[in-house]
């Protein structure tokens, strides 16, 4: 499981539906560990992955392909962004590019 941070959230038990959003202001360190666990989960290929904060689990099962979206901002305030987006298993993939 990729375990999140402390969190002042009142959620509580699992996510299986509705929305769900969580925001952290962490290290690069923390949120380092944090993708190395999930990168695990997706490394292993068997289309699950479980995200763990404090008083939650959100289980996933997904389909492949996975969308990946590496956003860079130049300038004086440069800002980085990475976006993984994973689809419900069995759900519709989007067009492939290769």
């Amino acid at each position: 499981m990729a375990d999140v941070p402390t969190d002042d959230g009142e959620t509580t038990g699992t996510v299986t539906d509705d929305y769900f959003e969580q925001e952290y202001a962490v290290s690069a360190a923390t949120a380092g560990e944090f993708l190395v666990e999930l990168g695990e989960q997706l490394q292993s290929g068997d289309g699950d992955v479980t995200i763990t904060g404090d008083d939650w689990d959100l289980p996933f099962a997904y389909g492949e392909p996975v969308e990946l979206e590496i956003e860079f901002v130049g300038g004086p305030e440069s800002e980085l962004e990475i976006e993984l987006e994973l689809s419900a298993a069995g759900g519709e993939s989007p067009p492939s590019l290769g």
